[in-house]
């Protein structure tokens, strides 16, 4: 059975990392929900995948009070602004053709708290990607990681969440200090090249055995690094295949043959056949 993950909601359908996008992605009976998260300069976990507000999907609208010497806010690093500027952009309108997005003009970023709200009573798992880099100091990684499972843990959703970084001193933070949380290794080719910082220090020349000794229970790779004989590895040493990004039914097929357990796409309608064979 292949798992259906809709990828920051589903961000080729709607703006990604945003509750209307997660209604959609529900909509469509996704198994689960990727999200990214990063934390505002007053403490509190928010959804967004950059770490610098980009101005692909974000819109600068007013500042948050008069005379803002930060506004403005899109090109700035989420962690120096305040929940109450994160408020004011506009996220509902993705400035890029990539994507046949509907637009949802006034949607804002929501906090990882209000995302718990909405996605609680549904049933979905929930795959939160903690945007961490390893320029990061080993603190604010324990902060950030600390505060995502307290939000999840308070919400009931402990079971039904997923904590993923590339960054794999989360899933190190994530084993000593909450291991009730599933871990999930991401990958990418420029995180596995061999003077690679982005590995919490294990080599990268197998990163297969390199996650499932940092202690991840699902490694999810790039899907051009994904072959047969890395899910087959994956599998031996008991990790789950999570692949990303899977657009097309053709793809799908493939990842399916190689054995992958989950597809992450930001496509879930293209993938319902998927849903339709189980």
């Amino acid at each position: 059975m292949v798992e259906v993950h809709g990828h920051r909601g589903a961000r080729g359908l709607r703006p990604e990392n945003t509750l209307p996008g997660f209604v959609h992605a529900l909509e469509l009976g996704v198994d689960a929900i990727e999200l990214d998260v990063g934390m505002s300069a007053d403490g509190t976990v928010v959804l967004n995948h950059d770490q610098t507000l980009s101005p692909v999907n974000l819109t600068d609208t007013a500042p948050a009070w008069p005379d803002d010497p930060a506004f403005p806010y899109v090109g700035k690093r989420l962690r120096d602004l305040t929940l109450k500027q994160l408020r004011t952009l506009d996220a509902g309108t993705r400035l890029h053709e990539a994507f046949t997005q509907t637009p949802v003009p006034g949607a804002h970023i929501p906090t990882l708290a209000e995302t718990c709200a909405l996605l609680a009573p549904t049933g979905v798992t929930l795959a939160v990607e903690l945007k961490t880099d390893p320029t990061w100091p080993l603190k604010d990684v324990e902060r950030l990681t600390a505060a995502v499972a307290d939000i999840l843990t308070t919400a009931n959703l402990t079971g039904r969440s997923r904590l993923l970084a590339f960054d794999w001193r989360v899933l190190q933070v994530a084993r000593q200090n909450h291991p009730a949380f599933t871990r999930v290794a991401l990958l990418e080719r420029k995180t596995a090249l061999p003077d690679t910082a982005w590995l919490a220090g294990l080599p990268p020349n197998d990163p297969v055995a390199a996650a499932a000794a940092i202690g991840a229970t699902f490694l999810s790779p790039e899907h051009a690094m994904t072959t047969p004989d890395l899910v087959a590895r994956a599998h031996t040493h008991n990790l789950q295949v999570a692949v990303w990004t899977v657009n097309t039914p053709q793809e799908a097929a493939r990842f399916a043959r190689y054995g992958a357990d989950a597809l992450v796409t930001d496509y879930p309608d293209r993938l319902q056949h998927l849903r339709a064979d189980r």
